[in-house]
Formats: C-alpha cells, sequence, structure tokens
C-alpha cells in the first residue's frame, strides 16, 4: 500500500507539470514520425540495414531517451525529500521501489507514444518483438538516467551526458551502422536493437541476441535498484553562494557566471568530449562513396559530386554544435533564474545583469565550437576556413539563443527535451546535405538554413555565394536576442 501511495504521489507531482507530460508524448511521436524516413536514409548511407529495420528500432531510441531524462530529472528534483523520508522511518526498499515505479510508467507512456506513431506510420509486423524490445531499451536507460541523477548533480552535465551516451548508443550502434564491429557491442542497447529489429548478429555464442538483451535489461534494474538505495542512504547538502557587486556590474555578473560554470569540471571534459567521439566515430563509420550536394556558384545552384569521406567529418561538426550551444544557453538561464530576482531587486540593473548572462551564453557557445573545429579540422579541409568557422560561431550563437527562450518556457524536464529535438531535427536531419542535396522549402523558415547554407557554401567551393543565406542568418541573431530580452524582462524582474 505504501509503494502504490508513493507512486501515485510521485505520479502526481510530475502531471503538476502539464508540458512535461504533453512533451512526454509528443517527443516520440514526431521522433518516429519525422525523422525515421531520414534516419533509414542515413543507414543505408553508412552500411546499416536501412528502410523497416531502422523504421522499427526508432520507437525504442524514443522511449530510451525519454526513459533516461525523466528519471534524471525525478532523481535530482527528489533528492533531498527521499532522504528526509528515509530518516523518518520508510523502509528505503519501499522507497527504491517507487522511484522505479515511477520511471517504469513515464516511460511506458513514452514507448506507447513511440509505438502508435510507428503503427499509424508503417505498421508493425512483428508486435511481440517490438514491443518487448522497446520495453527493454527503456528498462535500460531508466538505470543510465538514475546512475547519472546520483554522480552529477548539475543538470547542465547531467543532461549532456545523457545526450551523450544516446548518441553514440543510437548512431553507432547496429541499426545505424554495420552489426559486425566488435568496438560497438558494449554499446547498452546493442543486442536488444538486433534482436527487436530481427537482425542475427552471429556473435552472441550460446546465449543469443535475447539473451545478452535480457541480461542488459536485468543489470540495468539492478545498477538502478542500487544507486537509487545508495542515494536515499547518503546526506549531501551543497550550498551555492552567488556573491554581488554594486561597481562594474556586467564585469561582475559575467565573473559569477564563469565562476559558477568553471565549478562543472564534468561540463568542461563533455564539451570536449562530445565533438570528438561524434564527429570521429562519424568519420570512422563513413563509407567510401561519394554524394551530391547543391551549392550556388554565380549567382546559379549547381549539382556538385564530393567524396563522401571529405565532406562527413565538415557536415557533422554543426550538429554537436547546435545541441551544446542550445543546452548551454537553456541551463545558464534556468540556475541563474532565482538568483537573478535576488539581484535585480537589490538594485543589479536589468540590462547589465542580461548582457552578463548573455555574455556568459556566447562564451560557453564559443567554447563548443572551438571544440568542434579543433576536432574537425583533422579530418576535413574547408575550402574557406574563414568563412566556415563564420558560419559555425553563427550556428552556436544562435542556438544559444533558442535554448535562452525555450527554459523559461518549457522548465527543465520539457526543456531539455526541446532542446533536443529542435536542433536534431533542423540541423541533423532537414539542413543535413547527406539526406537532402538541398534543404526543402518548409526547412527554410529554420534559424539553421541561413548558416547551414554559409557553412556548405564555405566547405566546398572556393567563393562565397551565400550572401542572402549570410544576411539572414544576422536576422535570425538579432531576432533571437530581441525575443531573450523580452523573456528575460519577464523572468528577472520579481512579480509584485
Amino acid at each position: 500500500m505504501t509503494t502504490a501511495l508513493l507512486v501515485r504521489r510521485f505520479l502526481t507531482e510530475a502531471a503538476r507539470t502539464p508540458v512535461n507530460l504533453l512533451v512526454l508524448v509528443l517527443v516520440p511521436v514526431v521522433f518516429v514520425v519525422v525523422a525515421a524516413g531520414p534516419m533509414a536514409d542515413t543507414a543505408e548511407l553508412l552500411g546499416g540495414p536501412g528502410g523497416p529495420a531502422v523504421q522499427t528500432a526508432t520507437a525504442g531510441w524514443a522511449a530510451a531517451f525519454i526513459a533516461a531524462i525523466a528519471m534524471y530529472f525525478q532523481m535530482r528534483a527528489a533528492h533531498t525529500a527521499d532522504r528526509r523520508m528515509v530518516l523518518a522511518g520508510l523502509a528505503p526498499s519501499r522507497l527504491v521501489a517507487a522511484r522505479l515505479a515511477t520511471g517504469l510508467v513515464l516511460a511506458l507512456l513514452a514507448a506507447a507514444s513511440a509505438l502508435v506513431a510507428l503503427w499509424l506510420r508503417t505498421g508493425i509486423s512483428d508486435p511481440g518483438r517490438v514491443v518487448a524490445g522497446t520495453l527493454m531499451f527503456a528498462l535500460i536507460y531508466l538505470a543510465i538516467g538514475a546512475l547519472i541523477g546520483v554522480l552529477v548533480a548539475n543538470p547542465v552535465n547531467g543532461t549532456v551526458l545523457v545526450l551523450f551516451v544516446w548518441i553514440l548508443d543510437v548512431f553507432f550502434g547496429p541499426a545505424i551502422g554495420a552489426a559486425d564491429r566488435p568496438v560497438t557491442r558494449i554499446l547498452p542497447t546493442h543486442f536488444v536493437t538486433l534482436w527487436m529489429i530481427d537482425l542475427p548478429s552471429h556473435h552472441a555464442g550460446q546465449i543469443g541476441d535475447l539473451g545478452w538483451a535480457l541480461t542488459w535489461a536485468a543489470v540495468a534494474t539492478a545498477i538502478g535498484w542500487t544507486v537509487i538505495t545508495a542515494t536515499s542512504r547518503t546526506a549531501r547538502t551543497r550550498h551555492r553562494a552567488r556573491p554581488g557587486s554594486a561597481a562594474g556590474q556586467i564585469a561582475a555578473g559575467v565573473r559569477m557566471g564563469l565562476r559558477e560554470t568553471g565549478r562543472n569540471h564534468v561540463l568542461w571534459a563533455l564539451l570536449v568530449a562530445v565533438p570528438v567521439v561524434f564527429v570521429l566515430l562519424a568519420v570512422a563509420t563513413t563509407p567510401d562513396e561519394s554524394t551530391s550536394l547543391t551549392v550556388r556558384e554565380q549567382g546559379h545552384a549547381l549539382a556538385q559530386q564530393v567524396w563522401l569521406p571529405d565532406v562527413h567529418g565538415g557536415t557533422m561538426a554543426p550538429v554537436a554544435i547546435a545541441s551544446l550551444a542550445t543546452l548551454a544557453g537553456l541551463f545558464t538561464v534556468l540556475d541563474a533564474s532565482s538568483g537573478d530576482q535576488r539581484l535585480a531587486l537589490a538594485g543589479f540593473r536589468l540590462g547589465s545583469l542580461l548582457a552578463s548572462r548573455l555574455a556568459v551564453v556566447t562564451l560557453l557557445a564559443l567554447l563548443a565550437t572551438a571544440a568542434s573545429l579543433a576536432v574537425t579540422a583533422t579530418v576535413f579541409d574547408a575550402r574557406q576556413w574563414g568563412l566556415y568557422i563564420t558560419a559555425s560561431v553563427l550556428i552556436a550563437l544562435t542556438y544559444a539563443l533558442v535554448g535562452v527562450l525555450i527554459g523559461p518556457l518549457f522548465g527543465r524536464v520539457g526543456g531539455v527535451l526541446i532542446a533536443f529535438l529542435v536542433p536534431f531535427l533542423d540541423i541533423g536531419v532537414e539542413q543535413s546535405p547527406m539526406l537532402h542535396p538541398q534543404p526543402p522549402a518548409w526547412a527554410h523558415a529554420l534559424p539553421g538554413y541561413g548558416p547551414g547554407r554559409v557553412l556548405i557554401d564555405a566547405a566546398v567551393t572556393p567563393t562565397l555565394d551565400e550572401t542572402g543565406a549570410l544576411l539572414l542568418s544576422l536576422g535570425w541573431l538579432a531576432a533571437l536576442t530581441a525575443a531573450a530580452a523580452v523573456m528575460f524582462r519577464r523572468t528577472a524582474v520579481p512579480a509584485r
């Protein structure tokens, strides 16, 4: 009875934020419906099975990501309350069971949405296998979310780490790339994916793909139980002071923001590790073949054949840049929101406060850009490096401002999901030259279109021919900056 009551209370707490439940349903639907086709094309290009196999796997991927993020934020939000309940006499086993059951319910909601979307889009040829595989995805990533929730307190670090693990698992797993690469066999859902899409691995031994998949799910459940039990018995109290200054408010605000960011050692490591792994592994798995890109020369659109291994790294870098910049903008504003209200009450000028926050966001976006370009330069040679760097910076600043806007609108859980979804669909899918020789007409209205066209122009042509796209990029920056200023004024000024 106690466990069931706790589960109801935990779910009620989650339901108090309607946008969270809305996103838990909509993100899998959008991911399966919108991204399944392009990802199947990418898989065929990179040597994977492609077609219905990849589209089936998207249901598991969507459920996995939602489950990990939901479990991570559930752990962090309830960390102090859980310890208080244990101190008040609640058996840790009941608390752990309630937390896992709550995470499982949220994961089941995401899985059900993804499966319904998959059924409406392509149908499900083997329902038992697909449903069981999707549930195993969710169970494994519940444990990953719980483990990261215990080890990583800062939401920027935790979110990027979840995204990092998920990207490695999806884009270098057997559904996207070749299934026989030994290095990918350690990925969490390697065997689950193979069994779910009915692609025998021939390297699972006597236990078989299903046996290894069930083993991963059982071990993940045990790990989740262990880490939640451990955190409910461990008291960790952190007090963070927010120093202020009466003079030099912009400089003081920047120093405070950088000092807070400097304490996040995991964030600094991930800002370097994500581009390194994402770009280099993408290049390592690129097949030796050519592809066609649409470029502009002397005012005319021309189809140009390029060697895929030469350009793939240069087209993957902006995806890492956009994702990291969006998360940096989102959490910089969210983490400072309560402190900003206190500073405003203490007399800190609103313009100075806004300038200092945007300066910190800009520096983090530039750091993500620099790390990505340093790695990209080792495997890619742009025709116009100066313009290529400019386009990368424009992508970083644009999506950092998108993150600033997303945070106050959607909160942490919903904001993280939107921050993942928007750059992925924009830069990773619709603007991707690997999937579209030229972006579709509707994608011209997305923020990544302008800098994306400038980046491709800089990558493969010797002169600047995308002046209109460059001006469009600057227009997006101006509009997003103005919108961020309006949003900041609404959130930083205390309610009267």
